[in-house]
């Protein structure tokens, strides 16, 4: 979330679709070699000489809902640490050597991990190796430097959240609301108390525990040989220490089985917006990608059915999004419980009950009749060509790559997503709507402007 909340509002940056990649489609595969070296390390390579250049995402499994309880927004708090610089390298280092070569570096916090990706000429794989190296093995921890970040992170909250319209209440306040599990339903942005508490031994620890090599995966993409590529990193990581594995938190959750709602009250807001969440099937069941092209068909574009219904047909939105894994990436960026959110902005001439009134008819009227073939065809030939878009992108893919190794332990398994999306049926869809779009697994927030809120939430 350095330089802003990367990703928190959409997904992460495509590329342009190659010309004839869409033609192709059924038959390009995403070339992968993979290295684990003796420390638990693990590398994976995508060979691709289109351009002189490379993507690099180094992927520590640690986000959200690993962090300690007390300290909300401790993970995405270290996501900015990692930036200060180290005993070999000053703060700036790592970023001068990235952009002065005409490349671009950035980090993220999610649920389920921390990246950190640049791009660059491939001259830079070298150096670059060499300081995310470094900085896997020891920060520069100083009270100067923690007592920074925090101020900046607090900033960051003041500009996303606090002193603007809405304030992410689509994804901080309905994951509370929805979720039971604390992993699963804090804030993981953080809040400023938390923040103020967490001490330079938190982070040190948080550093050793989390940041070891056994605890990360390097995806590179582009320009490069694989043999060569596991030389480099086996030359500047070997002798990074493995740590004992970090504890495991049970994130598992079941469906809600009463509806859940609330009012809120927003001073910057000049109409009502609305949240609406179901709990979702996990990632490897047999639903977690229907239900994915579900939110797509529902909330996505133009085309999608709520736009077409509530917002051209009966009027009642002035917009709407959302989907599966929304708004913190997609259903390829999660590795436990997810949130299916739609996010509308409503008519003051309208509430919030005909709103979700309406979308809920939607869907029970999808779950007995399904869907036109023709409109699940279109709806997952999107979903594959933004799919395909994203992988053209050196550094997309890379992220990619290192994601499906951290969460599958197999990289190659990105080319099967192709097939998952094309593969879903019309009873998949009917499946998936009646089984977790119900309303009493839906949790609401209905956020109006200061003016006509209520005195309680509503019930």
């Amino acid at each position: 979330m350095r330089g802003g909340l990367r990703r928190a509002v959409a997904a992460f940056a495509c590329g342009v679709l190659v010309a004839g990649a869409a033609a192709a489609a059924g038959e390009w595969k995403i070339p992968t070699a993979v290295k684990k070296l003796d420390n638990g390390l693990t590398v994976v390579v995508s060979e691709d000489h289109s351009s002189p250049t490379f993507g690099i995402s180094v992927v520590y499994k640690v986000g959200f809902r690993l962090e300690p309880k007390g300290r909300t927004g401790f993970a995405h708090l270290f996501e900015h640490m990692m930036f200060e610089g180290t005993p070999n390298a000053p703060k700036g280092l790592f970023s001068r050597v990235i952009q002065g070569g005409g490349g671009l570096d950035n980090g993220s916090t999610r649920y389920d991990y921390t990246d950190y990706i640049a791009t660059a000429p491939v001259s830079a794989l070298d150096p670059i190796l060499w300081m995310e190296a470094d900085r896997m093995r020891a920060l520069d921890f100083s009270p100067e430097n923690l007592k920074n970040q925090k101020d900046v992170v607090k900033e960051e909250i003041r500009v996303n959240v606090k002193n603007r319209p809405y304030g992410l209440f689509f994804w901080t306040d309905i994951s509370g609301l929805a979720f039971d599990k604390w992993e699963n339903a804090h804030d993981g942005y953080g809040s400023f108390e938390d923040l103020d508490a967490a001490a330079l031994e938190d982070v040190k620890a948080f550093h050793k525990i989390y940041y070891a090599p056994n605890n990360a995966v390097i995806g590179i993409a582009g320009d490069v040989n694989p043999d060569e590529v596991f030389k480099l990193v086996e030359k500047y990581f070997a002798a990074i220490p493995a740590q004992p594995a970090p504890p495991v938190a049970d994130v598992a959750e079941v469906l809600n089985t009463k509806s859940r709602s609330l009012t809120q009250t927003d001073q910057f807001a000049r109409v009502p917006g609305l949240a609406v969440a179901w709990k979702m099937p996990a990632p490897g069941s047999k639903d977690y990608v229907p239900a994915a092209v579900l939110g797509q068909l529902l909330a996505s574009g133009d085309a999608s059915r709520f736009y077409q219904d509530l917002v051209k047909g009966k009027e009642i939105l002035l917009q709407v999004d959302g989907g599966l894994g929304w708004p913190l990436g997609s259903f390829l960026t999660n590795n436990g419980p997810s949130l299916l959110v739609i996010f509308a902005l409503y008519k003051p001439n309208t509430d919030a009950a005909a709103v979700v009134a309406a979308m809920q008819a939607e869907i029970e009227r999808i779950a007995r009749e399904g869907v036109p073939a023709s409109e699940l065809k279109r709806t997952s030939t999107k979903m594959l060509s933004d799919f395909y878009s994203e992988m053209e992108n050196l550094i997309s893919r890379a992220d990619m790559l290192a994601l499906r190794q951290a969460f599958t332990g197999d990289a190659s398994q990105i080319n099967r997503i192709p097939a998952e999306l094309s593969n879903v049926t019309v009873n998949d869809i009917k499946r998936v709507a009646a089984t977790y779009l119900t309303a009493a697994n839906r949790s609401t927030i209905d956020r109006r402007p200061a003016a006509a809120a209520p005195a309680k939430p509503a019930k």
